[in-house]
């Protein structure tokens, strides 16, 4: 009994998490190169006080669907989507490097090349991409290189200012943090590859599917009222066992 209850009472609580990282993936079913996460649930041994047959359940994300998602195409110069694996290099908000399939850029007013959420997008120098402004227009290539038209320049004068660094690591390598973007758990500096393309006035689209997002909500909320139910159960069952002690 006390084994039931101990079960019932984390597999509630785990289920609550469940729906958690199921909820943030459907909220973000229409984010730019958003990688939906997966949930997984195992039984785990409980150190400590009481019996060595005692287990919890323990919900974990242990990685993420890295599915590539539908191309969107907008025709903007400063939107581009990666074309197969790869990712965009950019620098996080500790001036780390950090990894995103986000292609919807824009340039500051200090004519920075930066992602909409404000990340500074890196070159394959290693530093941030500076734009010179003003400029008339801004061409990204599909090998990751910058061309720009200084405002009053001929139409034919176009300059390389630099080139995004894009990468290929092992997906198994990388890890999602809660600012969304990917790092790597070994430590590994990101090599830049140029075998990586890019799509030019494209955006990759989430890769969460909110039909099964749903299913799967559906599925974990009815454990959670079954081990609600369980719990009920332990304790009608406590309670039964008290009345004989009492009637013996």
């Amino acid at each position: 009994m006390d084994q039931l209850l101990y079960i019932s009472m984390t597999g509630a609580k785990q289920n609550m998490h469940s729906l958690a990282v199921r909820g943030n993936n459907l909220a973000n079913a229409n984010t730019t190169g958003f990688k939906a996460d997966i949930e997984n649930a195992r039984s785990m041994q409980a150190f400590g006080p009481g019996m060595p047959s005692r287990v919890f359940a323990m919900t974990e994300r242990p990685t993420q669907n890295f599915g590539d998602g539908l191309l969107k195409t907008t025709g903007r110069d400063l939107d581009v989507a990666i074309k197969g694996e790869g990712w965009i290099s950019v620098q996080d908000k500790d001036g780390q490097e950090a990894l995103t399939r986000n292609g919807n850029f824009t340039v500051s007013a200090a004519g920075v090349l930066q992602t909409m959420q404000g990340q500074a997008v890196l070159g394959d120098q290693g530093g941030p991409i500076i734009i010179p402004l003003p400029v008339e227009k801004l061409e990204i290539n599909e090998d990751g290189t910058i061309e720009i038209r200084p405002e009053g320049a001929p139409a034919d004068a176009l300059e390389e200012v630099g080139r995004i660094k894009l990468s290929r690591p092992f997906a198994a390598d990388l890890s999602k943090g809660n600012d969304g973007l990917f790092r790597s758990t070994s430590g590994q500096a990101y090599q830049a590859d140029a075998t990586v393309e890019l799509v030019k006035g494209a955006l990759e689209s989430s890769n969460v599917n909110p039909v099964q997002e749903m299913t799967q909500m559906i599925s974990m909320q009815r454990q959670f009222e079954m081990q609600i139910k369980m719990m009920k159960a332990a304790e009608d069952n406590d309670k039964a066992t008290n009345n004989l002690l009492r009637l013996s």
